[in-house]
């Protein structure tokens, strides 16, 4: 492939029925069967509304992407970031032909070679082996072509042992190696990932970050990657774009679209409140999470120097046993700073019966520095399910406070936490 952009899309569109399976009644399929024999506009599409997953809908139909303009460059590896619902696996699947735009036009120049979920393009039945073939002969691909690649590949998945083992046997973690590896070595122009990585274990993260950068670095191949891993995206993208309900909001370098994002996703009161049917399942009812200082004045500034209490108000509807709250939290980069739960406290006592009650975690003076956070929360039977969540709540830390030390300079330190540590100076 030589010359002109990799990817090209100019107005795509994606609209999809809510409720149904397929388009609805006979009436809708003639009505719009008529339309495109007249050539006239489908005239399903004069009515989606936008796709906000948070409001409540009364139209039948929604636009899960909403006149997309993208061009991408060969060699370009491009982020994709966003909220939940925001149409980034949409688009993938439309570049990847698993659906068809509703309108617009894609131009794609070149092989493309998708990692939209775990196992995607895998017959369960066929071996590892069996299914590198197969993988590859869906690219285009000879024979001759993979068996000369066939090495490097089981080598880089790391599952030469089960190579000749049927894939409905392997882990997810197998299933996403093995597809990485095959993706990835195999004679592709364009490599579509989207989360999947989540799947596989430190080591192998790591391992993919570096061949994707290889591949669009030296190998001149385009890499599209999706991801709520905002650490990984910084590290691989130098681009990225934002998705705001269906519709391209940025395209900018990746730091500025991982701090649009952070911004954009911060209110200013650092509080969320549920509605009786927002946050429920048949065993609890979420009603409040909010971040405040402790100090009980009510501010959403906060500064380091304050004591910060993360307060979740909730209901039980059933009595449950060995119930956990847990909790994450999360840099502006998308790295994890900390896990903590209420477990010790319900197992020194805390009652699980039918009542409402507020659960505080509280984050020391000091503790963290100038920038923005995200708190998720998540109910849970350890070891069995989970009973609600996760729910997504973020805040931001505008000042640095003294925290103990004396003055200090308003450049903003390095690093996420800022803690007071201790310190001894010894004249010697």
């Amino acid at each position: 492939m030589s010359g002109g952009p990799a990817l090209e899309l100019e107005g795509v569109s994606k609209m999809y029925r809510l409720g149904q399976v397929g388009t609805g009644t006979l009436a809708h399929d003639l009505n719009r069967m008529w339309a495109r024999l007249r050539g006239r506009e489908d005239p399903a599409v004069r009515v989606g509304a936008v796709n906000d997953r948070t409001a409540e809908g009364t139209d039948d139909f929604v636009w899960a992407l909403r006149d997309i303009d993208l061009r991408v460059e060969q060699g370009d590896i491009l982020g994709i970031i966003g909220r939940n619902g925001a149409g980034k696996s949409t688009l993938l699947k439309l570049l990847s032909r698993v659906t068809a735009p509703t309108r617009g036009q894609i131009r794609i120049r070149g092989r493309m070679a998708s990692l939209l979920e775990v196992g995607t393009g895998f017959h369960p039945e066929l071996t590892g082996l069996e299914n590198i073939y197969l993988n590859g002969a869906i690219l285009g691909m000879r024979r001759r072509e993979i068996r000369d690649r066939l090495d490097e590949i089981i080598d880089f998945s790391g599952c030469a042992k089960y190579i000749d083992t049927p894939v409905k046997r392997y882990s997810s973690g197998m299933y996403v190696r093995l597809a990485f590896a095959v993706g990835a070595h195999l004679e592709a122009d364009i490599l579509v990932v989207d989360e999947v990585l989540a799947v596989g274990d430190a080591e192998f993260q790591a391992r993919c970050l570096g061949k994707m950068q290889d591949l669009g670095q030296r190998g001149g191949r385009t890499v599209l990657f999706v991801s709520h891993n905002l650490a990984s995206v910084r590290q691989l993208c130098p681009r990225s774009v934002l998705m705001h309900h269906g519709t391209i909001k940025r395209l900018a370098s990746t730091g500025e679209i991982i701090d649009e994002y952070m911004r954009a996703d911060t209110s200013e009161t650092a509080s969320l409140d549920f509605a009786e049917d927002g946050a429920n399942s048949n065993e609890l009812a979420l009603h409040r999470i909010e971040v405040r200082p402790s100090d009980g004045s009510g501010r959403s500034l906060f500064t380091s120097d304050d004591e910060l209490e993360i307060c979740v108000d909730y209901e039980l509807l059933k009595q449950l046993k060995r119930l956990r709250l847990s909790l994450s939290l999360f840099g502006e980069s998308g790295a994890l700073i900390l896990t903590s739960s209420d477990f010790r406290e319900r197992e020194a006592g805390a009652s699980t019966a039918v009542a409402p009650y507020q659960s505080i975690c509280r984050l020391p003076r000091g503790f963290l520095n100038v920038g923005r956070y995200r708190v998720e929360l998540a109910f849970e039977v350890p070891f069995e399910r989970v009973v609600l969540g996760p729910v997504s709540l973020t805040f931001a830390v505008d000042e640095l406070g003294d925290c103990s030390l004396g003055p200090i300079s308003a450049s903003r330190p390095p690093g996420l936490l800022h803690p007071p540590l201790r310190w001894q100076v010894v004249a010697r």
